[in-house]
């Protein structure tokens, strides 16, 4: 890989991540690579300014935060094929982080240095699958956020999202419950009623999803995760579908029962009875950097979400 350009994204409102981008920013412009730092959080977005006033993309995004900072990232980036390093600095559960102990050897002389293990080629790009979503009002015209093609500066007719879209309640003073038409693939699979839906990738299975009582699914299968949230029928089941699948959500009801579209958690859009919205696989993918020369899921999952096993054997069998 070539270092002659890197964007630091830092977590608003975190110190230990601004300290660590101070040290990553010295450590490589004493290198010669130009470095651009931004502050990325649920009021500040980088992205469309670094976009509009860069020369050029940067060879690598290194991010400095947790989940919702690398979700951001990869929502304006994975479609622009930048490449993203990401560590656990003043986040929270890290699913999609490396661990904070690899960022410590940027500083290092010897040949574990993270900034030469990378010139090196030594590290492994993931590619994982993305969502978007249009709404369509009625008018034929799809509605979104993003141009259909990255690269343009088109209309903005897609929304995108790395973990998942989820259908909520617009006001919840009025009524904490909505009723949702789910078709997939042309056909009308279920009306849920309850507190929303979820429409989640893999990546997206140990978020929201998994909250709301969905299957954990590893990041390198492909699929779409339905899941409805505190449904008030025993059928309204979470089901996994393929990810070519073309799914449309049709809020139904009265004028005054809108639904918020999310999407990895920052609003989207807002949709009214008789609004359609379709979800179905990105055609692009985020870019993900890893570090580790045997990284294991399951040892993440079983470090991030405190699994313990049956209390009478701590301890792994010899098996």
């Amino acid at each position: 890989m070539q270092l002659q350009r890197v964007w630091l994204i830092v977590r608003s409102g975190s110190q230990a991540a601004q300290r660590q981008a101070r040290r990553c920013c010295e450590d490589l412009r004493s290198q010669g690579v130009q470095v651009s730092v931004a502050s990325s959080g649920a009021s500040s977005n980088p992205f469309p300014g670094l976009l509009a006033t860069e020369p050029c993309l940067p060879d690598l995004t290194v991010v400095l935060g947790g989940d919702g900072t690398v979700l951001s990232a990869a929502r304006h980036l994975g479609p622009l094929e930048v490449p993203i390093l990401s560590f656990n600095v003043g986040g929270h559960l890290g699913f999609l982080t490396q661990e904070r102990k690899l960022l410590v050897l940027s500083t290092s002389s010897s040949d574990d240095n993270l900034w030469q293990r990378l010139r090196d080629d030594r590290f492994a790009l993931e590619r994982r699958m993305m969502l978007e979503a249009f709404v369509d009002r009625g008018d034929g015209v799809p509605e979104g956020d993003e141009p259909e093609d990255p690269a343009s500066d088109g209309p903005a007719r897609l929304h995108r999202a790395l973990n998942d879209f989820y259908f909520r309640p617009f006001l919840d003073e009025l009524s904490p419950t909505c009723v949702l038409e789910l078709e997939i693939d042309g056909e009308v699979v279920d009306q849920f009623r309850g507190d929303g839906l979820i429409i989640a990738t893999s990546t997206g299975s140990t978020g929201y999803a998994m909250a709301a009582g969905g299957p954990i699914l590893h990041p390198g299968i492909d699929a779409i995760v339905v899941n409805p949230i505190c449904p008030m029928s025993l059928s309204s089941r979470p089901v996994v579908v393929p990810p070519r699948s073309q799914l449309a959500i049709w809020p139904l009801g009265e004028p005054s029962r809108r639904v918020k579209l999310w999407k990895d958690g920052a609003h989207a859009t807002v949709l009214e009875p008789g609004d359609r919205c379709v979800v179905q696989r990105s055609g692009h993918c985020a870019l993900m950097v890893v570090l580790q020369q045997s990284p294991s899921y399951y040892r993440t999952l079983s470090h991030k979400l405190h699994w313990a096993g049956d209390l009478t054997a701590s301890e792994p069998s010899p098996n």
